[in-house]
């Protein structure tokens, strides 16, 4: 059997991992654009702030540790069209333009998705950048270093958006978050937590401007961008703009060839095989199932796409494994602080289409006795069912990691379990660790005393 994969990402890579488990027998052709496989854009603020040293080795594997295995690795191989029914690909050689045609007997896509570049006046100056994949890490890196930089704007403030404002300010520069939402992080958290983050960014020197979009880009002669103006007239020094203003999935070139969902997401069934025979998906530009409420909705996590990957290669001969469904669980840090949130918040059930009610509860790490210097503040927010007591989701956050508790209300969604169940759940107690009742346990509790009122 020849297996082609298309892309080298996090999906690609696990689809590829997956062949050479579950097929061993298989021939593997994997295609990749550029002249790198697998980088993980995931691990870019690393690189940026100097805790990882070479932008090579974030990655998940090396041309020659993948070939050892017996991995066909196409570089600069751009895959530009398929033909389903005869089971080939055509491929474009991105150094000289030349086209050839290669056959396969299953193919995985894993084709993921492009940084959303904001259609305004200037967009072509230069200094605008992007903040996905190796090439522009690189240039990133060569920007903090230079002296003619020295204000930075970074639009949007999901999580790409503070991860770059937060290495570009740590680097010296003085940088303007500008983002359409009414708060930063708006879709991970809610105000409980956004508004202590905004104020510990502010702190840091960094100016944040929400409620407002970019209206345009001014440049100077040499075609650089020096200004930001806002959709509410205000406009700022820029020698730098990074946009994360979201992503779209790569497949205009695969319009009429799958099925694609109106935002251009590739449509697959629950073991990722798309409408054609042979052909699967996995990664950025597809829909995953969202465990709280049962739909499909794109939810673009590494985990996520290995997970995806994975089932693919699974499912190559038949019908076996359904990729599970997931809550959306990520985790990041603003400065010192740490959190981490799944499933559904306060600020997007109206967007899921669900009624929730939720708990907020403060308290240590662990008991108050423990001094300061190992303890800390912790936040935690349940949100729940009101009519069928199930859990819906959580966030936390401290300035000490607590982020592990989220993965276990992100299996207590998938396993539809109650805050019933979770309120006197068996957790381990160690003065030095954790307190007698886990924080989950007291937000649990507080929930049934709010339901059963």
């Amino acid at each position: 059997m020849k297996v082609a994969v298309v892309g080298s990402s996090h999906g690609g890579f696990e689809a590829v991992r997956g062949v050479l488990h579950d097929f061993p027998d298989a021939e593997i052709d994997w295609y990749e654009k550029g002249d790198f496989i697998s980088f993980l854009s995931c691990g870019m603020e690393l690189y940026l702030q100097g805790i990882v040293k070479d932008v090579n080795s974030v990655s998940y594997a090396t041309i020659p540790g993948m070939e050892e295995k017996g991995v066909h690795v196409r570089i600069n191989s751009d895959v530009t069209n398929i033909n389903p029914k005869s089971h080939t690909i055509t491929v474009v050689d991105v150094n000289n333009g030349k086209e050839k045609t290669e056959n396969y007997d299953k193919l995985i896509l894993s084709i993921g998705a492009v940084p959303f570049q904001l259609p305004v006046p200037g967009k072509d100056l230069q200094n605008i950048y992007a903040m996905r994949g190796r090439d522009w890490a690189i240039l990133l890196k060569e920007a903090e270093v230079k002296p003619d930089i020295k204000n930075v704007t970074v639009v949007g403030s999901g999580y790409i958006g503070i991860e770059a404002a937060e290495s570009f300010a740590k680097a010296g520069m003085h940088v303007t978050i500008i983002d359409l939402n009414p708060s930063i992080l708006g879709t991970y958290l809610d105000p409980e937590f956004t508004d202590i983050l905004a104020d510990k960014l502010k702190n840091e020197g960094i100016d944040i401007r929400l409620d407002q979009s970019v209206k345009e880009y001014i440049g100077n002669s040499d075609k650089k961008v020096t200004s930001v103006v806002s959709t509410n007239g205000d406009s700022w020094d820029a020698d730098l703009v990074i946009e994360t203003a979201g992503i779209r999935p790569a497949t205009k070139w695969l319009d009429g060839i799958v099925d694609l969902n109106e935002r251009g997401l590739i449509k697959t069934d629950e073991y990722q095989q798309t409408n054609q025979t042979d052909i699967f998906a996995a990664g950025d530009a597809t829909e995953v199932e969202f465990a709280p409420t049962g739909k499909k909705q794109q939810i673009a996590l590494a985990t996520n796409a290995r997970r995806q990957g994975r089932s693919a290669a699974h499912n190559l001969n038949e019908k076996l494994r359904k990729t599970t469904a997931v809550s959306g669980s990520s985790a990041l840090h603003v400065y010192d602080y740490k959190f981490a949130s799944t499933g559904v918040k306060d600020v997007t059930a109206a967007k899921c289409g669900v009624k929730v009610d939720s708990v907020f509860v403060k308290d240590t790490k662990v008991p108050p006795f423990v001094p300061a210097d190992h303890n800390a503040e912790v936040y935690f927010k349940l949100t729940y069912n009101p009519e069928n007591r199930e859990i819906m989701g959580a966030q936390i956050m401290s300035k000490m990691d607590t982020t592990a508790n989220i993965n276990t209300i992100s299996l207590a969604i998938q396993q539809h379990l109650t805050v019933d169940d979770l309120a006197y759940a068996d957790f381990f107690f160690q003065p030095g660790f954790d307190r007698p009742w886990n924080i989950m346990n007291v937000a649990a509790q507080k929930a049934q005393d709010k339901l059963d009122k």
